[in-house]
């Protein structure tokens, strides 16, 4: 089906723009904990250390620049949240500080980094 096709080229776009958040937080002094973590709540995208710092990493790739802008919402990370409560515990085991960062990401645009993007 077509939908069935888009969903897919969407799940690859989504993959690679993964990959391309990786990089760059690696570039910045990150270290990658995890990927695609799976919780009851919902999926998270990246999970990343850096001191004394746990940031839980909502990724989005938009074709086109001007997209970025409408990409995240508040209802979009109160999701991710939920999912960080699930399995914060898992990786802010030394007693780190904890956040909610996104990463926005197109084509021919510097990554957006957004950190402490929820504030409940």
């Amino acid at each position: 089906t077509p939908e069935g096709v888009k969903r897919q080229l969407a799940e690859k776009s989504g993959r690679e723009g993964e990959r391309r958040a990786a990089t760059w937080l690696r570039l910045k002094g990150w270290r990658i904990l995890a990927e695609r973590v799976k919780t009851p709540r919902g999926e998270i995208d990246l999970v990343a250390k850096r001191g004394g710092v746990v940031a839980f990493v909502e990724v989005k790739w938009r074709r086109r620049p001007a997209d970025l802008d409408t990409a995240i919402d508040e209802y979009r990370l109160a999701r991710v949240a939920a999912a960080v409560e699930c399995v914060a515990h898992d990786y802010a085991t030394d007693g780190e500080d904890i956040r909610v960062d996104v990463i926005l990401l197109a084509p021919g645009a510097l990554p957006r980094h957004i950190a402490n993007a929820w504030m409940p």
